[in-house]
């Protein structure tokens, strides 16, 4: 069992910069593929992006490449999305999910574990 809690969501003006985290709890963290996924409202729950259980291999959709930064440090059992220059688009509530696969997923359905949530919101 993982337990995951998302924090550092919040308000910005577009073109500013926000760092989500993602604390895990368990000990089988590191052996875990980690993604972040938005669901914005009125529209379907997307995927933003994903890292491999040793951080050595990142995946992102397309309209963040360049702009966000997925990491991990693994000694903390934490997970990280750097977001800059954002966009009011990118406003969302996010969502990090663990998969039991080392290398993850884009689809949200192959991930066994959710956190609830942070809200980000990018003003014009």
């Amino acid at each position: 069992q993982v337990q995951l809690v998302e924090s550092g969501g919040g308000l910005v003006q577009a073109g500013g910069s926000l760092r989500l985290s993602c604390a895990a709890s368990g000990r089988t963290f590191s052996t875990y593929a980690m993604g972040w996924f938005r669901q914005a409202p009125g529209k379907e729950r997307e995927f933003v992006a994903v890292i491999s259980w040793s951080g050595g291999s990142t995946y992102y959709t397309d309209s963040v490449k360049g702009r966000f930064t997925i990491s991990r440090d693994n000694a903390k059992n934490t997970v990280y999305l750097q977001m800059n220059s954002l966009k009011p688009e990118d406003t969302a509530v996010y969502y990090c999910a663990a998969d039991k696969s080392m290398h993850g997923s884009t689809w949200p359905w192959e991930f066994e574990y959710w956190g609830q949530g942070t809200l980000v919101t990018v003003s014009e």
